[in-house]
């Protein structure tokens, strides 16, 4: 079953059982969805969106209600701020399990050993490593702040 089919059957169980939060959020999964089909249907690269297309899609809703999340989180905005995480859990459902911090520290740490990175300029090497084997599973704004202080030890 493809991500899209689980999704819509998803989206169609929510709307059996009323719940108003989750049929919100499908509603804008699918709608990113649709635009993606959209954008790669035009242009000179036409093609079908696939999963990875819709995984990409997902991280980017991700990232833009975690950073919601903080601003409601410094205003005190309670009641929005459970919006944003309701749909942050649909969201995360769809992708594999983030590595947590501590994974990620020695992931990374592994990654400089192995590619014998000294300094920040040898970050480019060590993303690219991580970005081979991690790409799913590591979340890459955090891994490299990480990665930069570990180089400038």
């Amino acid at each position: 079953m493809s991500l899209r089919d689980k999704i819509e059957t998803d989206y169609k169980n929510a709307l059996k059982s009323k719940d108003k939060n989750k049929i919100s959020t499908y509603r804008l999964i699918l709608s990113g969805i649709k635009d993606l089909d959209i954008n790669n249907r035009s242009g000179p690269n036409k093609k079908e969106t696939d999963d990875e297309d819709i995984k990409k899609l997902l991280k980017k809703m991700i990232k833009q209600r975690s950073e919601s999340i903080e601003v409601y989180k410094k205003n005190n905005r309670s009641d929005l701020l459970e919006i944003e995480q309701g749909e942050v859990a649909v969201l995360s459902e769809y992708l594999p399990k983030q590595l947590s911090e501590e994974e990620t520290i020695n992931i990374c740490k592994e990654i400089i050993e192995k590619t014998g990175a000294s300094s920040v300029k040898d970050m480019g090497k060590v993303m690219g490593q991580l970005k081979q084997g991690y790409s799913d599973t590591i979340d890459f704004s955090k891994a490299g702040a990480l990665i930069k202080e570990l180089l400038n030890k």
